[in-house]
């Protein structure tokens, strides 16, 4: 999948300011893209809106945690 120009990328909340960031877009062509926000032009993960949606899920309830 190759970066959408008219994408609207948002920098994740809980982004760190020694740079370790995330940025998530909902508009790309009915899926969740997610990339490094360090590497704009780099790889693109994207995911079906209801599979994100239960990932975030997943993390805010620790499911994820060690």
């Amino acid at each position: 999948m190759s970066n959408q120009p008219q994408a609207r990328w948002r920098k994740s909340s809980r982004s760190t300011s020694g740079g370790e960031c995330v940025e998530v877009a909902g508009d790309l062509g009915g899926l969740v893209g997610v990339r490094d926000s360090k590497d704009a032009s780099g790889p693109v993960l994207a995911f079906a809106p209801r599979s994100w949606t239960a990932f975030v899920a997943g993390v805010r309830t620790g499911h994820f945690a060690r």
